[in-house]
């Protein structure tokens, strides 16, 4: 299986990267963006929400140093918070996260909630469409938004998204809205795959990983690329970070596939999308 996707505009995403939601500024997420580069880890996935777009920036410069690449080998992501949506605040927003990642583009920006006013998005929708004819990112996508908040941004958008980034784990496969992102040619990717540990202590998740000489995580994160999900564990531990990359030498059975969607539960660990204010 390729370790990359093509968007409907060619341009390509490495389907792991390092998500580092809740990981503290500092030197904690230094040496994890680092390390994943280092490793192979070819995306990073951050957020000005998550206070740490500094660090991952020193983290990128290190680890593309260390691991002798050059910035257009590696994709970065970052996302503008419903604080500063809107038209002017957006670009504001974007210029902000550059600076703090000290990158002179992203390779995705993306809406980070729809929230609760379908205008304010679709008015930052038109600046980051700015940003993406005037050749500042290199991608735009959204996250979180359910199959109502796409139609009212399509109605509106001249650039379609590429992405949309959501809550997607075994106890929640979000069929009907994959369903509905392939059909749009929009990319699904999952955010906290692992629910935050929880789903490495499911049974038929061991089972499967002892069938496979594969660890827990390592199960979950093949089913998402093979459910056609780009996926961003996150994770500080060094050999946890190297184990999360290293999915590409084996494939689940139909009998895996079968047996892990019945683990479905229609279960969030995050917010409603239909009801995030994001106060």
């Amino acid at each position: 299986m390729e370790s990359a996707v093509t968007f409907h505009n060619g341009n390509v995403m490495p389907k792991v990267g390092l998500g580092v939601f809740r990981v503290e500024e500092g030197q904690q997420a230094v040496d994890a963006v680092r390390h994943a580069i280092v490793s192979g880890y070819r995306s990073i996935d951050t957020a000005m929400i998550y206070q740490n777009e500094q660090s991952v920036g020193e983290g990128i410069r290190l680890g593309l140093e260390e691991a002798g690449i050059d910035r257009s080998d590696l994709f970065v992501t970052s996302k503008v918070w419903l604080s500063d949506y809107g038209f002017d605040t957006t670009i504001a927003a974007y210029n902000a996260s550059l600076e703090r990642l000290g990158l002179d583009y992203l390779d995705l920006y993306l809406i980070h909630w729809p929230g609760q006013d379908n205008q304010a998005f679709i008015d930052t929708w038109k600046a980051m469409e700015q940003l993406y004819n005037d050749g500042k990112v290199r991608n735009i996508g959204v996250s979180n938004f359910n199959i109502e908040h796409l139609e009212a941004l399509l109605k509106q958008a001249s650039v379609k998204p590429v992405i949309n980034q959501v809550e997607f784990h075994p106890y929640l496969n979000q069929k009907e809205l994959r369903h509905y992102l392939a059909d749009k040619q929009i990319v699904a990717e999952s955010w906290s795959p692992l629910l935050n540990g929880e789903i490495l202590t499911n049974e038929v998740i061991h089972n499967i990983a002892d069938k496979h000489g594969k660890t827990p995580a390592q199960v979950v994160i093949r089913w998402n690329i093979e459910n056609d999900v780009v996926v961003i564990p996150k994770s500080v531990t060094p050999e946890r970070i190297a184990e999360n990359l290293n999915i590409f030498d084996f494939e689940l059975t139909k009998e895996d596939h079968y047996e892990i969607d019945q683990l479905n539960e229609d279960r969030r660990i995050g917010p409603d999308p239909a009801e995030f204010t994001g106060a």
